[in-house]
């Protein structure tokens, strides 16, 4: 080989043996694709920041983009922390309900948040997949307002919707948290990239993702 090529071949293999690997991503969060033709696609900007800012935040590795996934598929048991988002209608078949309930059993954690409009539609679904459950609204002193960021007053408030104030319910199985379902918040919206909303301050911003940080940590964490 002649001298000049040898010396280009040892400089591109330094480069190259130097170069740092980076590791593949450990897991991915999925979104859920329900029935009944609500908008489950809504805020296509939030969990790609939600993510970003979570593993800047939290060390994770998460991949970069979200799963869709089908409530009545078996890949809905891969992944640790799902999210459904929308304003519309929301229908669970039979199926769906068994394959959710099995789902949140086996040690899922399901992010329900109300884009304005979910909640008359997603309650009575939820009563098919836990016909013995209710939603409880979680007192302020739950670990999951206190992971890595504080929130000793609950959920913030991002978007204004009937004047309520923003409350964090629970779904609880043999007292494990399954489902955290934020209402008359809308933190889903505030994980959106900053000039979606114009209203929303970057302070606002910050404090959605912290918040879903702390659902996110919550949900990798817990027994």
């Amino acid at each position: 080989m002649p001298k000049q090529l040898l010396l280009i071949f040892l400089l591109l293999f330094s480069l190259t043996a130097a170069a740092p690997v980076a590791p593949a991503p450990s897991f991915r969060i999925a979104k859920l694709h329900y029935g009944g033709g609500g908008d489950w696609y809504a805020n296509k900007t939030s969990l790609p920041n939600l993510i970003r800012f979570c593993n800047q935040t939290l060390g994770t590795n998460i991949a970069p983009a979200e799963a869709t996934v089908e409530l009545d598929s078996p890949e809905l048991l891969t992944y640790p922390f799902v999210h459904l988002t929308g304003h519309g209608n929301v229908t669970f078949s039979d199926t769906d309900a068994r394959n959710l309930r099995r789902y949140l059993i086996g040690g899922g954690f399901l992010h329900i948040d109300d884009n304005y409009g979910l909640d008359k539609f997603i309650r009575p679904e939820m009563k098919k997949v836990f016909p013995d459950l209710e939603f409880v609204e979680l007192p302020f002193t739950h670990p999951i307002y206190h992971q890595k960021f504080q929130f000793p007053r609950g959920l913030p408030k991002i978007h204004e919707h009937d004047g309520q104030r923003p409350q964090g319910f629970g779904m609880l199985y043999k007292g494990r948290l399954v489902c955290f379902y934020s209402f008359e918040c809308d933190l889903g919206n505030g994980w959106e990239d900053l000039g979606t909303y114009p209203e929303d301050t970057p302070a606002t911003h910050e404090a959605a993702l912290k918040m879903g940080a702390n659902l996110v940590a919550y949900a990798l964490t817990q027994d």
